[in-house]
């Protein structure tokens, strides 16, 4: 009878020991479908400037909105568009609207920062320019949509901004 026991008490450890085993494999599992789910939204895109491009400036309301080029990028940004693999500049017709598309793509990943930097510093810049008189275009420009992806940095201000950040994130 304690022989009876004892197998019990192993039978019991027995089966502890795979329901830990199982535990370990689904936790291993869910680190690993968590961290490839990290890695495809943070990650970039293995298409060209071009391939993103295209459905982003095919989107773009240009009645609202024209080409501002590489000139509007220095202007506007203080950036040397030669410096980039690819600028797409389109901001607003219209000096009462802060509305505008940016999309870049970095050579080196070290640029993003320096982007980054100069986009945050555009947007504080242009929210003292219509406080007061444009409270829209302020709470536009709180609302901006920014979004860095591998190389491309994508930014987007006013009615259409979370449309336009879609269609970036879509062309990836």
């Amino acid at each position: 009878m304690v022989e009876q026991y004892k197998t019990t008490d192993e039978g019991k450890q027995n089966r502890h020991y795979s329901v830990s085993e199982i535990m370990k494999y689904v936790i291993v599992a869910v680190i690993v479908i968590y961290v490839a789910f990290l890695l495809n939204f943070s990650s970039g895109s293995s298409k060209s400037f071009e391939e993103v491009k295209k459905p982003v400036e095919a989107a773009i309301n240009t009645k609202k909105l024209q080409d501002a080029g590489i000139q509007g990028l220095k202007r506007f940004y203080s950036l040397n568009a030669a410096d980039y693999e690819g600028v797409l500049f389109y901001n607003s017709k219209f000096n009462l609207s802060a509305a505008e598309v940016l999309l870049i793509k970095v050579k080196e990943e070290d640029q993003i920062h320096q982007v980054v930097e100069a986009i945050e510093k555009k947007i504080e810049s242009r929210k003292n320019d219509f406080e007061g008189y444009a409270p829209q275009e302020v709470k536009y420009l709180d609302a901006a949509q920014i979004s860095v992806r591998g190389k491309f940095i994508f930014l987007s201000v006013g009615e259409q901004a979370d449309k336009y950040k879609e269609i970036f994130s879509k062309s990836l």
